[in-house]
């Protein structure tokens, strides 16, 4: 058979329908996270996502699988944001505005996965091992355009922004009154330049 058979062409449908598939159960997953914690019913996110529990069982096994996919997921997401902001943001600061901006997202969206994954710490340390190698070069590069454009002080490190902002989400947990945004916007203002374009 050749790959414009039928049956070939069934077998792409099916594996891009999984692919749609396992798309939408990880943002459905995400946004459910955000409003209930890692510890959802599964049955919140199949509903959030319109697909059947089982559709999420044969993508993620187990609550471990599927709580590292979205934050792997989300990771990706994040550090892809940062080039494309530089390239359409009005200013180098203002695509780290933003940037910080999807950081705070992630970061909420993030609460209580270590309580998530405690029975495997080999896969946590991983994670985090992930969330900085793919993310510190990215913050970097945010920081160093707004430098260069004479729009923040030199000196800030990529990592101290990073630890700074999580910190300012940590209270976002237990007081849904608490929106870490507006500290980390007031944050960044104690970055600029006085005289800052």
């Amino acid at each position: 058979m050749t790959s414009d058979s039928p049956t070939g062409g069934t077998a792409r449908t099916k594996r891009a329908d999984a692919q749609r598939n396992r798309e939408t159960v990880l943002a459905a997953a995400a946004e459910t996270f955000v409003v209930a914690g890692v510890d959802a019913p599964i049955r919140q996110i199949a509903a959030r996502a319109g697909v059947g529990m089982g559709t999420i069982y044969r993508h993620f096994p187990t609550r471990a699988e599927l709580v590292t996919a979205v934050y792997r997921h989300q990771i990706e997401a994040c550090a892809e944001a940062g080039p494309a902001l530089l390239a359409s943001a009005g200013s180098p600061f203002e695509a780290l505005r933003r940037w910080t901006d999807l950081f705070v997202d992630f970061l909420v969206t993030k609460h209580g996965l270590a309580d998530a994954l405690q029975s495997d710490s080999d896969r946590f340390a991983a994670l985090h091992t992930y969330f900085l190698d793919r993310l510190l070069p990215v913050c970097a590069e945010l920081l160093d355009a707004a430098v260069d454009a004479g729009a923040i002080r030199p000196g800030t490190q990529p990592y101290e922004l990073m630890r700074g902002i999580g910190n300012l989400c940590v209270g976002r947990d237990d007081d849904p009154r608490y929106d870490p945004r507006r500290l980390v916007a007031l944050l960044l203002l104690g970055l600029r330049e006085p005289e800052a374009p």
